[in-house]
């Protein structure tokens, strides 16, 4: 915003437009399927071990530590598959809420209007489907989030005069 490349509705959309299906569709979004597919398979391992181990095998606990940190994807992913969300929906939620908070940047720093923010998150649909297409299918040679302009943009951020939102 600072710099003018996000100052309309027109260019909010099209920033968001851009950073969905050029990074998240093939880094963040790719990562949670992948993680959601795990969770799923490692579901089915363990509910098929299971019954096979000795309840209470301190040592069998022993080997399996607690986490005292688990990045986003991650807990999305588990507690997905916990609450039996189908993963494509999970996808596509981690995907709309990714867009829904840079509308709501938008929607409040630009600024614009509510009625704005709609417009752009409904006209984002199609291309939340495409992200999520894009995640489901990438291979992991092809997975990258590497983004120089957006890199440049992140570090100039730092040394703005007013920093909104903390990173």
């Amino acid at each position: 915003m600072e710099n003018g490349y996000v100052r309309d509705e027109a260019s909010s959309r099209a920033w968001i437009a851009e950073m969905l299906t050029e990074v998240i569709a093939r880094f963040d979004a790719p990562l949670t399927w992948r993680l959601l597919q795990a969770f799923v398979q490692m579901g089915y391992s363990l509910g098929k071990l299971l019954p096979e181990l000795v309840p209470n095998d301190e040592r069998l606990l022993s080997l399996l530590p607690p986490l005292t940190e688990l990045p986003f994807p991650t807990a999305l992913a588990a507690a997905a598959v916990a609450l039996k969300v189908p993963a494509e929906d999970a996808l596509l939620g981690m995907l709309f809420s990714w867009a829904e908070n840079q509308v709501l940047v938008c929607v409040k720093s630009v600024p614009l209007g509510q009625v704005a923010g709609q417009r752009m998150l409904l006209s984002l649909s199609a291309l939340l489907q495409k992200s999520a297409s894009i995640a489901m299918t990438i291979s992991d040679d092809n997975m990258s989030n590497w983004s120089p302009g957006l890199s440049i943009l992140s570090m100039q951020h730092e040394v703005q005069y007013s920093r909104l939102y903390r990173s």
